[in-house]
């Protein structure tokens, strides 16, 4: 099942996040994001050619995080948004992070 096609699980402490290894092969079905050194989050900058698109993207980032439970860190520029996703609850990366990332991208072509 392609990630697009999942749904968020609520992920509570004691789950132990991602190996490293498991969200690299996870990385290749969300083109374009990058994964941190400690490979605890994974991140990803999104162009826009003017400003309000930028702020419209947001609000659909937001509209998805709202339906799936599960909230990236965004940061507005001008014409360019930073999307950063980890899962705060077990200090690391969880499936969902590679959902959303993948649901985000679907809005973003």
């Amino acid at each position: 099942m392609d990630l697009v096609s999942k749904k968020c699980v609520p992920c509570e402490g004691g789950t132990p996040p991602l190996f490293k290894e498991k969200a690299q092969e996870y990385l290749a079905q969300v083109k374009g994001w990058e994964l941190d050194d400690g490979g605890k989050q994974i991140k990803k900058q999104f162009s826009f050619p003017i400003y309000i698109a930028g702020i419209e993207f947001v609000q659909k980032v937001a509209q998805i995080a709202e339906n799936e439970g599960h909230h990236p860190d965004l940061s507005v520029g001008y014409q360019k948004v930073t999307v950063t996703l980890t899962t705060h609850a077990i200090g690391g990366l969880s499936d969902n992070d590679f959902i959303m990332a993948a649901k985000i991208d679907q809005i973003s072509l």
